[in-house]
């Protein structure tokens, strides 16, 4: 059962609604996840079983506010006493790790101090781009010569708009019938009034969705770890984010089934296609699967297609999208983006969604901004249909090379670090060797680069030994990028960054 306690005061005095605890995990769950390992170490066994929970809560495999079992389950799970969880339990609600309440059970925490993320992310100022290297930032620059011959076409174009007032609330319909094309062409059979073409991108797109489908207090079940932005976007439009774990392997199906079960979130956030931030890509069974849980319990999945077509190993044959899977229609929403592939100054985004629900969010837009930018549109429209081939080729090859670069950067220079090369996408997930994220962020302001730390893209501060690098840069920076980190982390190591990341600190 996913509930908690409910207790504390607004800003303006009212009672807020905050789970001490939002999800469980059974006793042989977690022992699989401690490992037969765990009560190796040398030393009483008790220490050992506290270090092993404590390593999955700061890695975020046991995400903060996951109630633990009892302790005399637990004993039976892992063959060991009931006092050495006794005692391993008290020692970690010692330290912090751990917080427990008389009716309520025990539930992760996370050391009062330990720095939680208060902001998202940002690309670079012009004046911090002059001396920093930005590792921040997941974005590439625009593909030329394509670019601007798609401008000049548009511009061309349109006139024949100029007419009319420009308020186009789902989009031009040229370019919904496009999409509504590229989706069809991937197996997903669309119609153009299942299209919504939004400015501001995803991001744009995806408030738009959230506006729609959730309220104050919903739950909103999330990858662990995902997209920072829109983690922080959740958390500010007040919904309880329910984390489920991603590793190599793609999901966490049982996870999800209790979570889907238990929690009975309203929606649940996914980006299947390299993820972001790990690149994992989802097979097809899993989303078959995970569709199918959703739908069960009436929960709508939110398919982040960003990186749909960023696949860097030639002849890669990708799953189907999540939509293949809704007959129905009405459990999956897509988003897509002309930010990754194409440009991000473009700032074109769009939803793929039943009609009834395009033709809501179109009229919610009223309120909000009537329509999207013309001339972006015919961009992308250009972009889209005439141009589409050739520079999603020119973009893989690019990150394809800039992966290849960094990756011998680093193991090259830190070799101790830890991370899985991904096949796609614009991210490299990377375990520091247990140096903090957050202070790396700070010490390398210091040194000239510019770094997210793993802490934004986990729930309540997990994450803590991680970065997420963007395969933005050539290899003629990589080595310095990597050079600077490495310069970073001997900072931190000698206790030269002892501030935390906060909005300053941020990319």
């Amino acid at each position: 059962m996913v509930r908690g306690a409910l207790h504390g005061q607004s800003g303006k005095g009212g009672l807020v609604l905050v789970p001490e605890w939002t999800s469980t995990v059974a006793a042989p769950r977690l022992a699989r996840l401690l490992g037969p390992q765990c009560l190796s170490a040398p030393g009483p066994a008790y220490r050992s079983l506290a270090g092993g929970i404590r390593l999955l809560v700061a890695e975020g495999r046991l995400p903060v506010g996951t109630r633990l079992p009892a302790e005399r389950e637990l004993a039976a799970a892992l063959a060991v006493s009931r006092t050495t969880v006794a005692a391993a339990f008290e020692a970690l609600r010692g330290e912090g790790y751990l917080a427990s309440r008389r009716g309520a059970g025990s539930w992760t925490a996370l050391p009062e101090g330990h720095p939680v993320p208060t902001a998202g992310l940002r690309p670079l100022s012009a004046e911090q781009a002059a001396r920093m290297i930005d590792l921040g930032t997941a974005s590439l620059p625009a593909p030329q010569p394509w670019m601007t011959r798609a401008t000049r076409e548009a511009v061309e174009d349109l006139g024949a708009y100029c007419g009319a007032h420009g308020h186009y609330q789902a989009g031009l319909p040229a370019l919904r019938e496009a999409l509504a094309a590229r989706f069809t062409g991937r197996g997903v059979p669309t119609m153009p009034e299942q299209i919504l073409v939004t400015g501001g991108g995803a991001m744009s797109a995806l408030g738009l969705v959230f506006r729609m489908l959730i309220g104050q207090a919903d739950r909103v079940a999330v990858e662990a770890p995902s997209y920072a932005n829109v983690l922080m976007m959740l958390e500010r439009a007040g919904a309880r984010r329910v984390p489920v774990g991603i590793c190599a392997r793609g999901w966490d199906l049982e996870a999800w089934r209790r979570v889907l079960r238990d929690a009975v979130p309203r929606l649940a956030y996914v980006v299947p296609d390299f993820q972001n931030p790990t690149g994992v890509l989802v097979g097809e069974e899993q989303r078959r699967e995970l569709v199918g849980q959703a739908r069960a319990a009436g929960t709508v999945v939110v398919a982040d297609e960003t990186m749909v077509d960023l696949a860097m190993e030639p002849g890669l044959r990708m799953p189907r999208p999540m939509a293949a899977f809704d007959r129905g229609g009405s459990t999956v929403v897509t988003v897509g983006s002309a930010g990754k592939v194409f440009w991000g100054g473009l700032r074109i985004g769009w939803v793929r969604a039943s009609p009834s629900l395009v033709r809501r969010m179109a009229a919610e837009r009223t309120y909000v901004d009537l329509g999207t930018p013309v001339l972006e549109q015919l961009v992308t429209l250009r972009l889209l249909t005439r141009y589409r081939e050739e520079v999603t080729r020119f973009q893989c090859e690019r990150v394809r090379g800039n992966r290849d670069a960094l990756v011998a950067a680093l193991r090259r220079t830190l070799p101790r670090w830890e991370f899985t090369v991904p096949s796609g996408g614009l991210t490299l997930w990377v375990r520091t060797d247990g140096v903090s994220g957050p202070r790396l962020a700070v010490a390398g302001e210091r040194v000239g680069v510019m770094v997210a730390s793993g802490p934004r893209f986990g729930v309540d501060g997990a994450f803590e030994p991680y970065l997420r690098l963007p395969l933005t840069v050539g290899e003629e920076v990589s080595g310095e990028a990597v050079a600077r980190l490495a310069a970073a982390a001997r900072m931190v190591q000698a206790g030269g960054a002892a501030d935390v990341e906060g909005e300053v600190f941020v990319a």
